[in-house]
């Protein structure tokens, strides 16, 4: 049995994939996925800029303050799943806005939750701590992007960055050979070079997400 910590940013269409693949995974195989966060706009963050939990509304940060809240019930993993599923699909797949509290509050709907939700959140501030303490936890074993799996406490590795997701047997094939690279410490990357047909691939695939967002970030538009 594998113990998974998955860190995600909401706003990452990588991440997004990848979920989509861990979840077909732990269909396949002994997997236990625990959803954690990380905030891209943190590590992102230009000096001399706010860092996002000094903003009144962050994209991404404020998104994971609600699923802070969420996590914290009894079914804090289950409701935290749901809560990334939906808004995830949201943006990645129908290109719509929930970066905002609108659309948050709709995620909150969706999964039959009181879109008021989303006030509580924001008006608690311990959900900042929340989001700070998963943020800080996987820069200190070495996480800078999502998305990002710790493997039973031990072992951090950024990816795999896959579009679309693999589904089914396919899935716990790409989880073998996940495990597969844990058991070796120093295996640092491997690292499939991106042709013309490579970035067009990926343009189209995260078309809904490029439409739906309104910032531009500091690497290529699908980078």
């Amino acid at each position: 049995m594998a113990d998974v910590d998955f860190h995600f940013d909401v706003m990452c269409p990588w991440a997004y994939q990848t979920s989509k693949w861990i979840r077909e995974a732990r269909m396949v195989r002994d997997i236990t996925v625990h959803w954690r966060f990380f905030s891209l706009e943190e590590v992102n963050r230009e000096e001399g800029k706010k860092h996002p939990w000094e903003r009144e509304w962050s994209y991404g940060w404020s998104m994971l303050r609600v699923a802070a809240l969420l996590r914290r019930e009894s079914d804090g993993d289950d409701v935290v799943d749901r809560f990334y599923q939906v808004a995830g699909c949201m943006l990645h797949e129908r290109g719509e806005k929930v970066h905002t509290p609108d659309g948050v509050g709709e995620v909150l709907r969706q999964i039959g939750r009181d879109g008021g939700l989303v006030r509580q959140a924001l008006s608690d501030v311990t959900t900042h701590d929340d989001v700070r303490a998963d943020h800080e936890r996987v820069l200190a074993l070495g996480g800078y992007g999502v998305p990002t799996l710790v493997i039973d406490g031990i072992m951090t590795l950024f990816g795999p960055v896959i579009t679309p997701a693999p589904v089914g047997e396919a899935a716990g094939r790409l989880w073998d050979a996940v495990a597969a690279w844990a058991e070796f410490p120093h295996l640092y990357e491997i690292r499939r070079p991106k042709v013309e047909t490579d970035w067009r691939h990926i343009e189209t695939s995260f078309g809904p997400y490029l439409n739906a967002r309104d910032w531009q970030t500091i690497q290529t538009p699908v980078a």
